[in-house]
């Protein structure tokens, strides 16, 4: 669909070809940063642009200047009623009403697909989210990277991206063999043995105990006594699949599904890892070395070692960094490197969500992917930090060590799908997050969850109150019958494109959620004004062609309402409980 700031940035291109043209204005300008965008101050007008700002010094005259040559170009379009130039040389541009009206009648058409861009162009694009070791239940602290990784890439096909939603199993490390020999104890605990306390070191969870009952039915004692070396890879095997159908279904409760699941062991089987090798040797960028000793280590304290190192530096990190191990096995990283390959091949960009510990990793990782695709693939890594738990302000003490933690399950059982998906996306996801359970479900306006669910459900019960108060919805709504203060809900309503644009091309889904915040105020605003004065209700019994056209102003603001839950994979309230 073509916005309406779409519809006037190509006016303004349209204009300096013009200037272009007559000589005013060199050819050849990069024109990528100048910008149509509602103004700081709504006072100052309907829209705003940087045109002179941007390219006054490269035009070789004063933003004044151009300015001076712009607003008058502008001024003279039908939809226009002003173009100002304010300060050094921006422009406020004042539109014609109808505009608005005839947005509020766009945003009616298009339905679900109100503020849909093409803006991606169907560009492949993998996320990868979530990747927990498959060594437990999805805990509360996968919540918030699982969430703002599926709000992500519905964010992006939303706005006319291929997407990839893919989940990376740890399958490989020694984790895993833990796994395995935590299953065989509660297998052995299943066919009766007293196993006493768990082991220092093992999974303690009782989550294991229906996969020692699986195994117990399955092979009944044949392992029971047996050596190690006969099931730990058959155990392995086991126990990693039952870990990720209890994780597929703990991020179902969220409504995530990822489409691949990549084995990191399947990955290392492969001959990727060769592949990645060879291909950095023919560019010259790995080297025999070694590294120097860590900040703060000694002489004695550091023994330096052949390694197989990736001229990592030159793509921007700290230092080289190791693929093989002086034993001559992967390390972390060399894998790591071999994975981003794969999903490369199959991707013109990728994004990884991760923890924000992961931090000091991002550098290497970027460097491999831009040595091994010359620069074709980009690698965005968004971070996620922590999230605190409370329940009515008192903290909530976990540990995972001690088994002692909270479930992804336990939190959406108790407040909701809906309410657990919106919360982790009420700061930026590099920000840390408190939640709390009293907080989460309080019918207050300081809780971002029901003030916009408040918002659909007003919109949902007005549409019912208008058909038990007998009015006929059968005739098109007199929009000119709304003033300026119902319009500029429209103008607020208006800019839900643009922001899924720029959320979208920022990897930034809590965008979103603050804009549907904004415009939930608004209707808020505008709805309790009603309580003061009777007038400014939305359902005025006694006045028809004013209920009608109120009525569909609120079912724009609900409509976009909707389409941005949509988005956050929020289903929108038709009432409150």
């Amino acid at each position: 669909m073509t916005t309406l700031y779409h519809r006037f940035a190509h006016h303004l291109d349209t204009l300096l070809d013009a200037l272009v043209a007559s000589g005013d204005l060199p050819a050849g300008l990069d024109r990528s940063a100048v910008a149509v965008e509602p103004p700081r101050d709504p006072a100052h007008g309907d829209l705003a642009t940087n045109a002179a700002m941007v390219l006054a010094k490269r035009a070789a005259t004063s933003p004044r200047a151009l300015a001076e040559l712009i607003a008058p170009a502008l001024e003279r379009l039908d939809e226009v009623e002003s173009a100002a130039i304010a300060g050094p040389g921006f422009i406020n541009i004042r539109l014609d009403p109808a505009i608005w009206r005839d947005e509020l009648r766009a945003i009616i058409e298009g339905g679900a697909d109100y503020g849909r861009s093409a803006i991606g162009g169907n560009e492949r694009i993998n996320v990868e989210y979530v990747s927990a070791n498959p060594t437990g239940p999805m805990h509360v602290g996968h919540c918030r990277g699982a969430v703002v990784g599926d709000a992500l890439a519905s964010l992006l096909e939303y706005a006319g991206y291929a997407v990839t939603r893919e989940y990376y199993v740890n399958d490989a490390g020694a984790q895993v063999d833990t796994l395995a020999r935590s299953a065989h104890l509660r297998y052995r605990e299943a066919l009766g043995a007293d196993i006493g306390e768990i082991p220092e070191g093992l999974y303690p969870g009782d989550y294991l105990k229906p996969v020692g009952e699986a195994l117990a039915a399955q092979y009944g004692d044949l392992y029971a006594a047996a050596p190690e070396a006969e099931w730990l890879q058959l155990f392995r095997g086991k126990s990693v699949a039952a870990m990720l159908d209890l994780i597929r279904s703990d991020l179902a409760l969220l409504g995530i599904h990822h489409d691949v699941f990549a084995s990191e062991a399947e990955v290392q089987g492969s001959g990727a890892a060769d592949r990645v090798m060879a291909t950095l040797r023919d560019k010259g960028l790995v080297y025999e070395g070694q590294l120097e000793a860590p900040k703060g280590e000694t002489p004695d304290d550091w023994e330096p070692v052949e390694l197989t190192l990736f001229r990592s530096t030159k793509y921007g990190d700290d230092q080289d960094r190791p693929m093989k191990k002086s034993d001559g096995s992967w390390t972390y990283f060399g894998a790591d490197a071999a994975y981003h390959l794969q999903k490369a091949e199959k991707a013109d960009a990728l994004v990884n969500i991760w923890g924000a510990d992961h931090a000091g990793t991002v550098k290497r990782i970027q460097a491999a992917v831009t040595a091994l695709t010359d620069g074709k693939v980009d690698l965005d890594v968004k971070l996620v930090n922590m999230v605190r738990l409370f329940r009515a302000g008192e903290p909530i003490k976990m540990s995972k060590r001690s088994g002692n933690f909270v479930t992804l399950a336990d939190v959406v059982r108790e407040v909701g799908k809906d309410v657990v998906r919106f919360i982790m996306l009420t700061r930026r996801a590099d920000a840390p997050l408190d939640f709390d359970f009293a907080k989460a479900v309080e019918a207050s306006k300081d809780n971002p969850v029901f003030y916009v669910q408040y918002a659909h459900a007003r919109i949902r019960s007005l549409h019912r109150r208008t058909e038990e108060a007998g009015i006929d919805l059968s005739p098109a709504a007199d929009l000119s019958l709304l003033d300026d203060e119902e319009l500029a809900l429209v103008k607020l309503g208006a800019q839900f494109p643009r922001i899924v644009e720029a959320a979208a091309l920022a990897h930034e889904p809590h965008r979103v959620a603050f804009y549907l915040g904004d415009l939930a105020a608004a209707l808020h605003a505008q709805w309790n004004k009603g309580n003061d004065d009777p007038s400014r209700r939305f359902l005025l019994a006694h006045n028809p062609d004013l209920t009608r056209a109120r009525l569909e102003l609120a079912s724009a603001i609900g409509q976009i309402l909707r389409n941005g839950l949509a988005i956050m994979g929020v289903a929108a309230a038709e009432e409150m409980q």
